[in-house]
């Protein structure tokens, strides 16, 4: 019986190493017939096994991974980041299973696996795609060194509400910045080849598909209604882009859309992903998000929510074991034919294919030695420099001089010295390196020459726990008693009192963004506002430096500390890119990717509304509100540097365009002031009559560009069908319209350098 076994299993392994025997530069054809030949091989419920991701690590299933997998249920693997473990499963899947087929395995990989860049909302602020393409590329090579194939990146939802906590792995509020950002990231993970046979790549995962980010109240997997062209015009481009760019897999979003859940919307996974844009790849659900179909009330059971998530286009299931207990069932009883399964299952085993997995299912993890080229902590550096916003600098208080003007600096704040909060909560599913906090900064790059003094201040904590501080280990303040958090207030008020000038380092925690953290306010966390209301009141001079992932009330800080660095979740070199760019060894050029409101009141607040009878550029123009004004703190775009610019000579190249064809915009931008710097050129139209009201303003160009001072650039944007289409909801299609059209350039949203053409029949 044994040599029976082994001869069958010598037999099995050659005709899988003959199959698979090279897996580079396969035409589409090639692919096809060996997953052909291979679903001709597999009975039902080894399929079904490949449309089932088994969860590790924090989240266990019904049964040992080990024991799924030596039943053939191997088609993916999340959440372990033990290549040892990684590989000890992967045996039993190529050596104890009929057909050996590799274990795919994923790791929500946002922002760095060992090398921790800027957070994704953070690299959107540095207007720098190439710069996202080079993060990601890090990323994709420090992963697949450990085993990491796939990942569930680029996150891509638009966000207009702030309160959202997941708007920190987005790009804002924008589509056509947000498409750019997404085309970038899928080019980093992928390559600009796609050629996942590459060991640097891995298959990326664009989602959450769609309109996730539009959440009632922005609460974490609430409903989102969103009308049909704010779908097609705002929430779906960056998808598009995406895909435009070759991603290879997409994932479904939790929560309902329109009242169907996202993960049962065939309107979603067939007529507009599959039918209406080609895709190819494959869909997985969020986690355990087929299961809850029968949560949401959209499914009656477990049968009924594989079913329905089956039909609607999800090819596997993430963590929920719906499809393993359900499908064969529905299969035999007729309601799902083994055609339809096939179906399903065919892109999986094609991205493994690709992927190279069947050559080589082990890994000899080495991410530690990738991760040690220098190279990667440069670019982290070089991206946490390029996002961050310099949001006031009264007086020209910054730069700050390295020695001579202050003997002394208070560096205070509870994450002053935090540098574990300077990742975002998936920053901590790698394996990070140690993070450089903000008081590390400045000592590295101060020495001996000023004496620096630090100050915590009271904890910071959340009202209600994260599941995800446990499951990822990440460090949490305690909460203080009354008389604990007086004394640090005071301990700190003191600090800065005696010092010359003072660093405040004010904030959210990792723990306080990303998924389920969401919040009903955007004020400081704890005691940060009066701490800060009561450094400022020594008199002292003080620079407030925002670790955060979201916009927070900077209303009173707006008109009383005189200078504001927005430095976000800036990753692992973050503390040494906020002293670089506090001491003047690099110069701000980030720019908002979303508007900054002036209190949580003004929410949803963003610059592409439409117009309305009584608009902002109206001469007798108020407010809406009779207690507060209508304009954001900071709209979107806006960001200062030390140095000026100029914006000039605007021209259009042909202003009576014909519909179909292209045309240029340039403009002169010029460095005035006296030291070189970087800007955002940015391009804003708007169509002033049509079948349907257009926004105020549409992002349709932009380029970030250093001059030295006194240097002038001209900028050159082309516009065509591209940035002129539009969904129209009256006539029910995309249409170009030959109407008049207002074009901008400028530093932001509120750019002054206008002209204008007429689009032509």
């Amino acid at each position: 019986m044994v040599l029976r076994w082994l001869s069958s299993l010598f037999l099995s392994a050659c005709l899988i190493t003959s199959l698979f025997a090279q897996n580079k530069s396969l035409t589409t054809g090639e692919v096809d017939n060996r997953v052909n030949q291979l679903l001709s091989q597999m009975t039902l419920e080894e399929k079904i096994g490949q449309m089932t991701q088994i969860p590790g690590g924090f989240v266990r299933g019904p049964e040992k991974p080990e024991d799924l997998i030596r039943k053939g249920i191997d088609g993916s693997v999340l959440w372990i980041n033990d290549p040892v473990e990684m590989n000890r499963m992967q045996h039993i899947a190529v050596e104890q299973t009929r057909l050996h087929i590799p274990i795919l395995f994923g790791l929500d990989v946002i922002h760095g696996y060992r090398t921790i860049f800027p957070a994704p909302l953070a690299m959107a602020a540095s207007w720098d795609p190439k710069m996202a393409e080079a993060a990601q590329a890090v990323a994709a090579k420090e992963a697949r060194a450990d085993g990491f194939a796939w990942t569930f990146a680029p996150m891509v939802d638009i966000a207009r509400d702030p309160r959202w906590g997941r708007i920190i792995e987005g790009s804002g509020e924008d589509p056509y910045l947000g498409a750019a950002m997404a085309r970038a990231q899928v080019r980093g993970f992928q390559g600009e080849d796609n050629d996942l046979s590459n060991p640097d790549h891995v298959l990326a995962c664009v989602k959450h598909f769609a309109g996730y980010g539009a959440a009632d109240g922005g609460r974490d997997y609430d409903s989102s209604y969103i009308p049909e062209d704010l779908m097609w015009n705002v929430y779906l481009p960056p998808f598009k882009a995406a895909l435009d760019a070759g991603v290879g897999s997409l994932m479904s979003a939790y929560m309902d859309l329109n009242d169907v859940p996202a993960t049962g919307n065939r309107w979603l996974l067939h007529d507009v992903l599959r039918q209406t844009w080609g895709f190819n790849g494959f869909v997985v659900s969020d986690a355990q998000a087929i299961g809850s179909l029968v949560t949401h009330g959209y499914a009656r059971d477990g049968s009924d929510a594989a079913l329905k998530a089956m039909n609607a286009g999800v090819n596997m299931d993430m963590a929920s074991f719906t499809y393993y207990q359900n499908l064969a069932k529905l299969v035999k009883a007729g309601q799902i034919s083994t055609a339809e399964i096939d179906a399903m299952v065919r892109p999986i085993l094609a991205a493994k294919i690709r992927l190279g997995l069947f050559e080589h299912p082990y890994v000899e993890p080495h991410s530690q030695q990738v991760a040690a080229d220098p190279h990667s902590a440069e670019l982290a550096r070089t991206a946490a420099q390029r996002s961050m916003v310099l949001l006031r600098n009264e007086g020209s208080l910054l730069p700050l001089a390295k020695s001579g003007k202050y003997s002394s600096i208070a560096v205070i704040g509870p994450l002053a010295d935090s540098g574990d909060d300077q990742l975002s909560m998936w920053g901590h599913i790698g394996k990070p390196n140690p993070p450089v906090s903000v008081l590390q900064g400045i000592r590295n790059k101060l020495g001996d020459a000023v004496r620096i003094e630090y100050s915590k201040g009271p904890n910071i904590t959340r009202e209600y726990p994260s599941f995800f501080a446990d499951a990822l280990h990440i460090h949490t303040d305690p909460k203080q008693t009354a008389e604990e958090a007086k004394k640090a207030f005071d301990d700190a008020l003191a600090t800065a009192k005696r010092n010359d000038m003072v660093i405040l380092v004010l904030g959210e925690g990792s723990i306080m963004n990303g998924e389920a953290a969401s919040r009903a306010s955007l004020d400081f966390v704890g005691q940060q506002e009066q701490l800060l209301e009561a450094v400022v009141a020594t008199g002292k001079p003080v620079v407030l430096v925002l670790i955060n992932a979201r916009p927070i009330n900077l209303l009173w800080a707006s008109e009383h500390v005189p200078a504001i660095l927005e430095a976000w979740v800036p990753g692992e070199q973050g503390g040494n890119a906020v002293a670089d760019i506090l001491f003047g060894d690099a110069v701000p050029g980030g720019k908002l990717p979303i508007t900054w409101p002036r209190t949580v009141g003004q929410i949803p607040i963003y610059y592409a509304h439409n117009l309305t009878q009584q608009h902002e550029d109206a001469p007798d123009f108020k407010s809406r509100y009779w207690d507060l004004s209508s304009f954001p703190l900071y709209p979107f775009g806006y960001g200062l540097s030390y140095t000026t610019f100029s914006y000039s000579n605007i021209h259009i190249s042909n202003p009576q365009p014909g519909v179909g064809s292209t045309f240029e915009v340039t403009a002169d931008v010029q460095n005035t002031g006296s030291r070189a710097g970087d800007t955002v050129a940015q391009l804003y139209i708007h169509q002033q009559a049509g079948s349907a009201s257009r926004p105020v303003r549409q992002l349709k160009g932009f380029e970030r560009i250093t001059l030295a001072p006194g240097e002038t650039k001209t900028v050159h944007f082309k516009l065509g069908k591209d940035e002129l289409t539009y969904w129209s909801p009256s006539l029910r299609k995309w249409v170009e319209e030959p109407e008049q059209f207002d074009v901008w350039v400028g530093e932001d949203s509120t750019a002054k350098l206008h002209s204008n053409f007429k689009l032509i029949d």
